[in-house]
């Protein structure tokens, strides 16, 4: 009579004799007599013949499908990944021994193992890096957190180019639901060197910078620094100077010191929200910007993720929905307790012009037709004097005669108002000129030539739209703007605007000033 016997597993699991060794399986035989003679033979060893017995080094494939039914695995009684009772030591055995292989592994399946859980797979990206196709069909992976493992920010298996996710309840969920798009793009997110998904071509974009590939690398990093097209100058058309320039610098001296004093300024409809960003950009962290800025370490985000984030990448599980919506203030009244429930900030609108960047043009048609602003910049948060990056977009209307905006000094009321708080970065993320791509290389010199004029102390968000310059834009662009620049309208400086911009669809307006550029 033949068993097996492994040492420690008595009753006792708990116990310093009942750990499971991972050398302690040992193929016994029973004799007449009832004694127990052991041939010693570790579990490493029979990992290790298991690995070697099912790797291919010719097509460097690993196969590690459908252990559970592996006989030389039963025989001695060990739990292969995804058997009940198994823990994810033993998949770290199995993807360690493989890291050993020679050449290097290209492939592993680990279809058919029932595999339920992806922190199974936690270390696979870190013993074998450099894998190019992964089938984990046919387990019961159930949730984009397992996904996450394999894609999480440490140990990326950065050079994957097909995975197949076929019969696992994640994907088959995401497809009966009609989410097929959004299941590619979640995963081609995941892993943006994937080519390949479920068998299917997954579109991707690429620049002159070379992908992950399964052939040997011969250098550590791409060659291509920059994107094929520069940093452009900050781009406006299609209203009067003066509209923008009027609402943006009475704007944000009241939204730093007296919030409640912007009630008229929005429509009794508006929509106000904001979301937080606090990932650190690369560059930044390069820069060292959060370490050497002497107030980035007294910075909270507590107050601003409690506060009603309408971040949509965290308002998971099944409270999201309800977050979502009450995250979103619909009405004036709404929009201003709100945003005054957050802390306080002091835009420097009168420093560097180059540290706000501004794109507005007219959206809609006739009747219809509103502004769009997009603005980027930075603010200093009190009381702790650190700086935060935000982004923030307006849909403005004209102020209807007799409304409270147009009663209280308003050309415009806010229908819109969008704000995207992030970790600090400077203002260099828009400078004229190539766009870096790769964030080790070295930034361009932070000094440029500013003319004279330029330097003088000046409001920044006036000089901005004060600096307007005509250049001619493309023939093919003509009929776009020809709908655009109907004018803005006659209740908000649209007659004077049309006016002003007779000679356009010929032309476009753009902001050279703000880049420290004199105007033309």
């Amino acid at each position: 009579m033949e068993g097996i016997s492994i040492r420690g597993a008595s009753g006792a699991r708990n116990t310093t004799v009942g750990r499971l060794r991972r050398n302690a399986v040992t193929t016994t035989s029973v004799t007449g007599g009832g004694r127990v003679v052991a041939v010693g033979t570790k579990t490493i060893d029979v990992w290790r013949h298991f690995v070697n017995r099912r790797w291919n080094p010719d097509t460097q494939f690993l196969n590690l499908e459908s252990m559970l039914d592996d006989p030389e695995l039963a025989k001695h009684g060990l739990l292969p990944p995804g058997a009940p009772g198994s823990t994810a030591r033993e998949a770290s055995v199995i993807f360690k021994l493989a890291s050993n292989l020679k050449p290097p592994i290209q492939t592993i399946s680990l279809a058919n193992n029932k595999i339920a859980s992806g922190q199974v797979l936690s270390t696979l990206a870190h013993y074998v890096p450099k894998l190019a196709n992964l089938s984990l069909q046919n387990n019961d992976l159930k949730v984009w957190r397992d996904v996450d493992y394999l894609s999480g920010r440490k140990g990326k298996l950065e050079h994957l180019r097909e995975l197949i996710m076929i019969g696992n309840p994640l994907r088959e969920l995401e497809l009966k639901h009609g989410r097929r798009d959004k299941y590619k793009s979640d995963m081609a997110r995941r892993f943006p060197s994937l080519v390949m998904l479920d068998q299917e071509a997954i579109a991707t974009i690429g620049f002159d910078a070379p992908g992950p590939s399964s052939a040997p690398v011969t250098e550590k990093r791409p060659t291509a620094t920059s994107f094929p097209y520069e940093m452009k100058p900050s781009f406006i058309t299609g209203v009067e100077d003066s509209i923008i320039s009027n609402f943006l610098v009475r704007f944000f001296p009241l939204f730093d010191d007296q919030r409640a004093a912007l009630l008229d300024a929005y429509h009794p409809s508006a929509t106000f929200s904001f979301s937080v960003n606090t990932t650190i950009p690369a560059r930044a962290r390069i820069q060292g910007l959060h370490s050497q800025l002497p107030n980035q370490r007294k910075l909270d985000w507590s107050v601003w993720l409690t506060g009603g984030s309408r971040n949509l990448n965290r308002l998971g599980g099944g409270s999201g929905p309800d977050k979502a919506f009450h995250s979103l203030h619909l009405g004036s009244e709404a929009a201003i307790r709100a945003m005054s429930a957050l802390p306080k900030t002091k835009h420097e609108i009168s420093g560097s012009p180059e540290k706000f960047c501004i794109d507005a043009w007219p959206v809609g048609q006739g009747e219809n037709l509103k502004l769009f602003i997009s603005l980027h910049g930075q603010f200093t948060e009190d009381p702790s004097q650190g700086i935060r990056s935000f982004d923030r977009a307006f849909i403005l209307a004209p102020a209807p005669p007799g409304s409270r905006a147009k009663l209280n000094g308003w050309d415009v009321t806010i229908l819109s108002d969008q704000w995207c708080i992030r970790a600090y970065s400077s203002h260099e993320a828009w400078r004229l000129g190539p766009m870096k791509v790769q964030g080790g290389d070295p930034l361009p010199s932070q000094q440029r030539s500013v003319p004279p004029a330029a330097q003088a102390p000046q409001d920044a968000l006036s000089t901005f739209v004060g600096g307007l310059v005509l250049r001619p834009i493309p023939a093919a662009l003509d009929l776009r703007y020809a709908s655009l620049l109907r004018g803005f309208s006659a209740g908000a400086g649209g007659a004077s605007a049309r006016s002003h911009y007779a000679d356009l669809p010929t032309n476009r307006i753009e902001c050279a000033v703000c880049r420290g550029l004199p105007a033309e």
